[in-house]
């Protein structure tokens, strides 16, 4: 347990070297909500042990009322949550294994947190490692996306609203776990709220982006992401603009440590943190920073599938980003398709269904059978512009950029757009894609009501993308106003007339084959062991805790209104150990008016079989240009 000045205590699980205390040795610290006993347990038994048994001392810490740490836990990346890890940060520092030199790392809210908590400089705090992580809140994270409600951020909040709900292991705390647990359960609040009441990019969204100073981090960052992941564009925007010692890695990867994520291939990268780590908290130089700034994977086209096991391609190298030598492939939305030339193009509307939008996978995938899959019956439905057969392989690295004319009938409404990879058979493969709520035309901050029929040029900037189009393939732009259920729909069912624009393709040009220095294949410690005990329950052998999980989340909307869009997500977790036994139910739903959105939740918990909390939400959010 690790004491704060206000007399919290942190739970952190410590793995060391076993000649610490007589060499002490760096700490690498990773910071999380996730309960490190019974959430992260899998992962943590994979790279920790492997990073202490490389010199290091391994640091895993629940945040304040998280796990077995004392407190309540109020919201994402709080002040007080930052203000924590400072102290932290100096305990690790001071004690007798630890050389007086701290790391830091995490994926998603690990990766968030770093990069705050370098912004605020404690001493001992030396180099991060930053994975799947985001620099501003507002703009790509879970929660909005252009300015549009994003539908992910529902299952993520039924997943942090339950999670926070779990009991501390009274093997760990002793008798003071029920206190703890019901004050949780009594204190909870219902986040979604919260993030619904901020609905443009204010000062609860500028908080924690590190967008706000990118010169406040003065140390090492190394920066890493997947193409399949939700964090695509971060890394990019952060190696252009951070001054600090910086490299970036990107990944064909969804939402986990490269070396263990799907799709593949996996790399070595505990030793690649390794040689990182080396360097900035050793004073080792390993040569890590005489190689590219940036390595990306370069993705050849594949069929589209929602599920790939690994995605064909190869390594690159960039010395910075911008990288030198890029071009720009202006392509012109014409009455022939996307032509290189600008040409007429006869008033174009848009209006699709509610439903387009079912085979756009998730926001944020995982790994699984969660990614884009084959694009025709979405693009079908929408307005599309294409290529004839490219004549040659085209490479794309970076942000496609949009820029129409357009006028809507209504004062709110969506742009969604699609950059597709078309295969000789008809199969379209989604490469890239962005979203704008026309409202958010000059900014996030100060969104403005659409006047009918007025003529806007706006601009879309499109997820970044490492891939390969090849030769006989064409490229498809697939236009929608609706992207159901990876975004909210606007209020009232809205037509766009498209009266021009281009689409600029960041063109990597051809180059002679790189020398870049092999990874290696994956390393890991040895794994949990986890026993299934029956579907959907598995138990922890080295804790003898069995945990069960079970819940249905369904998305619903009818094609022709934006108004019967709603969200309900159900879980049932339990937890048991001999005679202890938790059960926690949770329920959320989402549903809106033509003026409002409704949120509807609910909360049970029993410990054993007495039912020990019923609280129940029902709150009316205004909407606010969305």
């Amino acid at each position: 347990m690790i004491p704060l000045r206000d007399g919290t205590r942190l739970a952190a699980r410590i793995w060391l070297p076993r000649d610490a205390e007589q060499d002490p040795v760096p700490a690498i610290l990773e910071y999380l909500p996730y309960r490190k006993r019974d959430g992260t347990h899998e992962r943590d038994a994979l790279t920790h042990p492997y990073l202490a048994g490389h010199g290091y001392a391994a640091v895993r810490v629940d945040i304040r009322g998280s796990g077995e740490s004392d407190g309540l836990l109020q919201d994402e990346y709080t002040r007080q949550e930052q203000d924590d890890a400072l102290e932290v940060i100096a305990w690790l520092a001071a004690q007798p294994w630890c050389s007086g030199a701290v790391g830091m790392m995490g994926i998603s809210w690990g990766g968030f947190n770093a990069l705050q908590v370098a912004a605020l400089r404690p001493p001992a705090l030396k180099a991060i490692v930053s994975i799947c992580s985001t620099d501003d809140r507002y703009r790509d994270d879970v929660h909005y996306m252009g300015g549009a409600r994003l539908g992910a951020g529902l299952g993520w909040a039924s997943f942090f609203f339950r999670s926070m709900c779990h009991p501390p292991d009274p093997l760990l705390v002793g008798d003071r776990w029920r206190a703890m647990w019901l004050e949780r359960l009594a204190h909870v609040p219902l986040f979604l709220e919260a993030w619904l009441r901020h609905q443009r990019r204010d000062a609860y969204w500028r908080h924690g982006s590190i967008c706000e100073d990118y010169g406040a981090i003065r140390c090492p960052v190394y920066l890493v992401g997947g193409w399949t992941d939700g964090y695509t564009n971060a890394v990019p925007r952060m190696l252009a603009r951070l001054s600090c010692p910086r490299k970036g890695l990107i990944g064909p990867w969804a939402h986990a440590y490269p070396h263990f994520a799907r799709p593949g291939p996996q790399i070595g990268f505990l030793q690649e943190m390794l040689r990182w780590w080396d360097q900035w908290l050793k004073g080792i130089d390993t040569g890590v920073m005489n190689e590219p700034m940036l390595r990306a994977w370069m993705t050849q086209s594949v069929r589209p599938a929602r599920h790939h096991h690994a995605l064909p391609g190869r390594w690159i190298g960039e010395p910075g980003w911008p990288p030198p030598g890029m071009t720009a492939c202006r392509l012109f939305l014409a009455d022939g398709g996307l032509e290189t030339q600008a040409a007429a193009l006869a008033p174009r509307s848009v209006c699709t269904p509610q439903t387009v939008g079912r085979h756009a996978g998730e926001w944020c995938p995982f790994g699984g059978s969660d990614q884009a899959g084959d694009q025709r019956e979405d693009d079908a439905r929408s307005l599309t512009f294409e290529t004839p057969p490219l004549e040659r392989a085209l490479e794309i690295l970076g942000a496609p950029i949009l820029t129409v004319e357009v006028a809507s009938d209504k004062p709110v409404a969506h742009l969604v757009a699609r950059l597709c990879d078309v295969h000789p058979s008809g199969e379209s493969l989604r490469v890239s894609y962005g979203v704008l709520n026309l409202t958010h035309r000059d900014g996030h901050e100060t969104p403005v009501p659409l006047a009918a029929g007025q003529r806007y040029r706006v601009r879309i900037q499109l997820n970044n993308t490492g891939c390969v189009l090849p030769a006989g393939h064409r490229v498809r732009l697939a236009l929608s106003t609706t992207y159901w259920p990876l975004i909210w729909p606007s209020p009232e069912k809205a037509a766009l007339t498209i009266f021009g624009g281009s689409l600029d393709l960041p063109v990597r040009p051809p180059r002679e084959p790189e020398a870049l220095r092999p990874f290696p294949e994956p390393q890991t410690a040895t794994p949990e062991t986890i026993t299934t005990v029956r579907p959907g329950v598995h138990r922890i052998e080295r804790l003898g805790l069995e945990l069960g999980s079970e819940g249905t989340s369904t998305f619903h909307i009818d094609d022709d209104d934006p108004l019967s869009a709603v969200a309900e997500l159900r879980r049932a977790d339990t937890l048991a150990r001999d005679a202890w036994r938790i059960r926690i139910e949770t329920r959320l739903r989402l549903s809106c008016t033509r003026d409002a959105f409704r949120l509807q939740a609910g909360l049970r918990a029993w410990g054993g079989d007495e039912e020990v909390c019923a609280r129940d939400w029902d709150r009316t959010i205004a909407r606010d240009c969305i």
